[in-house]
């Protein structure tokens, strides 16, 4: 996802796709057809939404990864979130995962608040609130908010401009799992 050039080449999901167009013109014996329909579904999308798609799995994987672990159920409510945004297949949503994921992990400490940017600059106020709720669905995911993954959300919110009350009701929709109050409570 090279958002307006500010993003490097690595963080590209149009030099990832190149890289597999790259190798279906010299297809090796480990190379599938589904992978191929898939980078050529998400190569079919046209370049902004592709970006938007891509901005919005990265930074839900900056939460699922700010406890240094992202459990299977942060990934499997990732995928179910991006194909609920993009009405991408659920092969495509798991690639399109897959490589946030990768790329938040290898990257994530100079990228983050490139790609937060990129999403803030491309969503409009709703999609931003929508992709707040969303950052604590994966959070909530495995049944806990830690308080890295709530700080995390906090500053996510503040790179997208959003403010302290649009941050308060998203979180009190997720209580329950708040890590810090059922810490208290016991």
């Amino acid at each position: 996802m090279t958002l307006n050039g500010n993003i490097m080449d690595s963080m590209s999901i149009s030099a990832f796709l190149e890289r597999f167009r790259q190798r279906a013109a010299t297809p090796s014996a480990s190379e599938t057809d589904t992978v191929r329909k898939i980078v050529k579904a998400l190569d079919a999308l046209e370049p902004q939404r592709a970006r938007f798609i891509a901005a919005f799995a990265y930074v839900l994987s900056r939460v699922a990864r700010a406890d240094m672990n992202i459990s299977d159920a942060e990934t499997r409510k990732m995928e179910q979130l991006v194909i609920g945004l993009s009405g991408l297949s659920e092969e495509q949503a798991i690639l399109a995962v897959q490589i946030a994921k990768t790329q938040a992990t290898l990257f994530g400490g100079t990228e983050n608040f490139l790609v937060t940017d990129e999403f803030d600059k491309l969503a409009t106020q709703e999609q931003k609130l929508s992709l707040l709720n969303c950052l604590f669905a994966v959070a909530a995911a495995d049944e806990s908010i830690s308080s890295v993954e709530e700080r995390e959300i906090r500053l996510i919110a503040n790179e997208l401009q959003l403010t302290h009350s649009d941050f308060i009701d998203a979180r009190l929709a997720y209580r329950q799992y708040l890590s810090l109050l059922n810490d208290a409570g016991q």
